[in-house]
């Protein structure tokens, strides 16, 4: 199992990432295969600052949500290129993000010890 607290560092790594790519990897035209990676980045760096895990700056959102809501992101990423009709022009960072999002999340701990300290 993965950490709580490295799940945490991960997501804003992997959300400055996903903002970064489109200006990095050359597809910043102004369409979804820009937009979907950088309205997942800024959503992954907002939930990872107010779930409750060691990484939260405000700790409101439980570690379960934010783990079915990072699931839900990576589905989202990994099958955008098709959804938004971009996959002829990219689709490689988004299938790699979306799946390495998916499968983190899965193997991430349930429960951070910060949440059990809030709650109780």
């Amino acid at each position: 199992m993965i950490p709580t607290r490295v799940h945490g560092i991960i997501d804003y790594i992997v959300g400055i990432v996903l903002i970064l790519a489109p200006f990095i990897l050359g597809f910043a035209d102004g369409t979804a295969a820009q937009w979907v990676p950088i309205i997942i980045g800024v959503a992954t760096l907002g939930l990872g600052m107010i779930t409750r895990h060691e990484m939260g700056l405000v700790k409101l959102v439980p570690m379960t949500t934010h783990i079915v809501i990072d699931v839900i992101s990576g589905l989202l990423l990994l099958v955008s290129p098709w959804l938004f009709g971009f996959a002829d022009r990219i689709w490689w960072p988004h299938v790699l993000v979306g799946l390495m999002y998916i499968v983190i999340s899965l193997m991430t701990a349930r429960h951070s010890p910060v949440e059990h300290r809030v709650t109780a």
